[in-house]
């Protein structure tokens, strides 16, 4: 035997590395979006193998292992999503956990909604709200960004739904961000995200029921129409939860765009050199993507191994649980140059791949897992930065502006203070 073949077969017999310990979730509870970070550093590895919620897990960072994640012939998402994930971001039953012919037709729905006309009437009737709440904000001594942008995306979301806005805007905002705000909790505050989501599926499916039973007026040609209608793969239309489900898979990503909206008024306080190149879309456009990039969001994205199969020596066994890091992959040193300073110019006719840049996930948006809903961020983060740093005047008070990495999802600790809020 040559010595390339013994070389060969050692490559082949590969160990994935292993994190050592009986159950590592209260670390993962613990150190939040940087618990993949911080063992990719130890151990020196884009791959390895941890123990949570009393079972293996395989943990992947990189581009290289993002096209891997996102390979749906050895990987499906059936079973990858936590119940307390499920119970209060997600629910059950959605795209999210769909594999095959049914991800595909069901995801075709989401992209139906999502073309270019659609995008421009959301940013339309997000600046519309804007200006409304605008001159209730002027009224008042000061304001707490994020938790009042919220209110405003949430009412954009239900209008270009079509989903008929109530009195208390603002009360039904916060349970929508009660999803978000909850999955990585325990104890009462994640049984407060839990009841929300029941609430809000019950609310949701009102309105499915009236559609179908031709009740309301208005919606024709809405997403609220088009997925109450909505038939699937078989032919067979969507239970009247499935479809609520949905439609709310629309409605809780558009108010969560509210946790960039925090870190984009806090990149143009902290990079005032960058806010005053915003003279252009396109400026805005690489703007916000450096904060999608820098800023925390979603930690990591979950699938389970479809079969067994081996990769460059490394053995994934069937129905593994393996978590993709997101923000890791946002700032690995082999995918990004300097990745700790905030520099929009990098996105500067980029020419990255779909797994290199992926706070929202990664790969194809027409079949794969990408979020439906990026370029719709994207959007409405492009019209917040043009509100904000030529049409609002407003100071910023001392305050606790620091985020903690530890917590999901990550936002500024005082949710970003305005005093003296004046339209320009």
């Amino acid at each position: 035997m040559h010595l390339r073949d013994l070389i060969f077969i050692k490559e082949e017999n590969r160990n994935i590395p292993e994190e050592e310990g009986m159950d590592h979730s209260l670390k993962l509870l613990k150190e939040g979006y940087q618990f993949i970070l911080n063992r990719r550093y130890t151990m020196e590895s884009n791959i390895f193998e941890t123990k949570l919620l009393g079972e293996t897990a395989i943990c992947l960072t990189g581009s290289k292992m993002a096209e891997l994640f996102y390979d749906t012939e050895k990987f499906k998402r059936e079973g990858a999503a936590p119940k307390p994930v499920q119970k209060t971001l997600f629910g059950e039953g959605g795209v999210q956990g769909l594999d095959g012919e049914a991800h595909r037709h069901r995801k075709a729905m989401f992209m139906q909604v999502m073309k270019p006309d659609d995008l421009q009437t959301i940013r339309r009737l997000f600046a519309e709200r804007w200006q409304k709440h605008v001159r209730v904000w002027e009224q008042q001594d000061e304001m707490q960004f994020y938790k009042n942008v919220k209110t405003v995306l949430f009412e954009a979301a239900c209008e270009w739904t079509g989903v008929p806005l109530e009195e208390d805007t603002e009360a039904r905002a916060e349970q929508i961000s009660e999803m978000f705000e909850t999955p990585a909790h325990i104890g009462l505050r994640h049984l407060k995200g839990w009841k929300a989501r029941s609430d809000a599926e019950k609310w949701m499916i009102s309105y499915v029921e009236q559609v179908r039973n031709g009740e309301l007026d208005h919606v024709a040609g809405t997403p609220l129409e088009a997925f109450s209608l909505h038939r699937d793969h078989n032919g067979e239309q969507l239970e009247a939860e499935t479809a609520a489900v949905e439609l709310l898979n629309l409605i809780r990503p558009i108010t969560a765009i509210s946790v960039y909206a925090a870190f984009t008024a806090l990149a143009l306080h902290e990079y005032p050199g960058e806010a005053s190149k915003l003279d252009s879309d396109d400026a805005r456009e690489r703007f916000v993507q450096e904060v999608r990039r820098y800023y925390p969001f979603f930690p990591f994205t979950a699938a389970r191994v479809r079969k067994d199969f081996t990769w460059e020596g490394h053995t994934f066994k069937e129905d593994t649980l393996t978590l993709l890091d997101l923000y890791g992959t946002n700032h690995h040193p082999e995918e990004w140059e300097n990745p700790g300073l905030f520099r929009p110019s990098r996105f500067e006719g980029w020419q990255g791949t779909p797994f290199q840049f992926i706070p929202q996930g990664g790969g194809e948006f027409d079949f794969g897992h990408r979020c439906a809903g990026e370029w719709m961020t994207v959007e409405l983060l492009k019209e917040i930065v043009y509100q904000l740093h030529e049409h609002l005047s407003y100071d910023l008070p001392d305050q606790k502006l620091s985020f903690s990495l530890t917590e999901i999802p990550a936002i500024p600790e005082s949710g970003i203070i305005l005093k003296n809020v004046q339209p320009v």
